[in-house]
């Protein structure tokens, strides 16, 4: 099998949409042979850190990402765009509210 890694993954961090637990996400990805997982929280960046720090436990690469909802009027109730961002490294990481900003 060639290799995969998730990419779109919600953890108990999402918000109303997410139940997976960070490390069994791991346990789970190792156990199949991932070599890289990534999470896709709505909105938030909350379980980025115990993200991060258990990739360590399993030798599987965190990708950190986070997917956001913007709109162009904010005072409609209405989504206009979704947007998924992704961290690979802890620089790209640190950039991710950067690039947020120019959207």
């Amino acid at each position: 099998m060639p290799d995969f890694s998730h990419l779109h993954v919600h953890t108990q961090f999402s918000l109303l949409d997410g139940a997976a637990d960070i490390s069994k996400l791991y346990k789970k990805a190792a156990a199949d042979g991932m070599k890289a997982l990534a999470i896709t929280d709505h909105g938030n960046m909350f379980g980025a850190f115990k993200f991060v720090a258990e990739a360590g436990k399993h030798n599987v690469k965190p990708i950190v990402g986070c997917e956001f909802y913007l709109v162009e009027d904010r005072h409609k109730k209405q989504f206009t765009k979704e947007k998924k961002t992704y961290a690979a490294t802890s620089f790209s990481w640190q950039k991710i509210p950067k690039v947020i900003k120019t959207w």
